[in-house]
């Protein structure tokens, strides 16, 4: 397994270790991969994804995280633009993402009471697991060079 395979794991567990929601923690991470493309006020897009949009416990926050990271690489910034390649990469690692972990759906994931310690341990192999299998994806996607490095982040 790669290094940034790797690293990408550990460092979306640590972000939610450090209090991040799942979507915080992918995109917080990504955002650091990418060095750091989304300014502060872009971040706080993220938080509501948490806890299936808002502890309604639907869509992954993990998930949804991720589609916003892949947007980064194939989304539009106006109407006149294809949106096939963004929808295709969604599509695609939604697929991935829910062979991998058998359902999408928040209370489907995390069967336990939110914010119990079970369900934080939970959330946080599902969260490191997510970017795990997104760096995968942007690699085999080559949306990145494969001889990727993560930048050298600053405070």
């Amino acid at each position: 397994m790669s290094e940034a395979i790797l690293e990408a794991r550990s460092r979306a567990g640590n972000k939610f270790k450090e209090g991040l929601n799942c979507s915080e923690a992918i995109v917080h991470t990504f955002n650091e991969m990418l060095d750091k493309p989304l300014n502060s006020e872009a971040l706080k897009m993220a938080t509501g994804f948490g806890g299936g949009l808002g502890h309604a416990g639907c869509m992954c926050g993990a998930l949804t995280g991720s589609v916003m990271v892949l947007g980064l690489f194939k989304g539009r910034a106006e109407p006149g633009i294809a949106r096939e390649p963004a929808y295709d990469l969604a599509n695609d690692f939604h697929n991935r993402f829910l062979k991998q972990n058998g359902a999408t759906c928040c209370r489907a994931l995390n069967l336990h009471e939110f914010d119990s310690p079970d369900h934080l341990r939970a959330c946080l192999k599902l969260t490191g697991g997510t970017a795990k299998l997104l760096m995968e994806f942007i690699l085999e996607k080559e949306l990145v060079k494969a001889e990727f490095s993560w930048p050298i982040v600053q405070g």
